[in-house]
């Protein structure tokens, strides 16, 4: 039996291989659909979920290696940090197809929460590792910068 906190929930998986990804889990055992299967590698970002505060790639995360660990999914980000990043993201007309968006938004919220703000050179840094078919990097990196001072200015739109 594996233990871990779930979006702020303890939760319990019985029976499952230990050498599962993380991302499997979440999609199959606990139909929790918001982390997206983009490659299969951890190169892509379109499965990246916090664990203990720092992203992850969940495709390549064996289930074992977050036994006890705190795990948030798309499905568990909340509070300003969102709200400001939903806001700047429609704004700004980020999204074109979507597919990567949790991905994007999950890297997005680590970088802001660690950096309130961030330059366009830590941006890029801090979303390399989320890749969007659309090409809509621009788009992300402003949509960043606005959450991020939307935040500063206490989260007041």
């Amino acid at each position: 039996m594996m233990k871990a906190t779930l979006n702020g929930q303890s939760i319990e998986l019985t029976p499952v291989d230990e050498q599962m990804p993380l991302l499997w889990v979440l999609r199959d055992s606990l139909n929790m659909r918001g982390t997206k299967f983009g490659c299969g590698v951890g190169m892509c970002g379109a499965c990246t979920v916090h664990v203990d505060g720092a992203p992850m790639r969940a495709c390549i995360t064996p289930i074992s290696a977050v036994a006890g660990s705190s795990i948030t999914t798309i499905e568990g980000l909340g509070g300003k940090q969102l709200e400001a990043l939903d806001k700047a993201w429609l704004e700004l007309q980020v999204a074109q197809c979507g597919y990567c968006q949790p991905g994007q938004i999950m890297s997005a919220a680590i970088l802001i929460a660690e950096t309130p703000d961030p330059s366009d050179e830590e941006i890029d840094s801090a979303m390399s590792g989320n890749l969007c078919r659309c090409g809509t990097y621009p788009r992300i990196r402003q949509a960043i910068k606005a959450a991020a001072a939307q935040l500063r200015a206490g989260g007041k739109a």
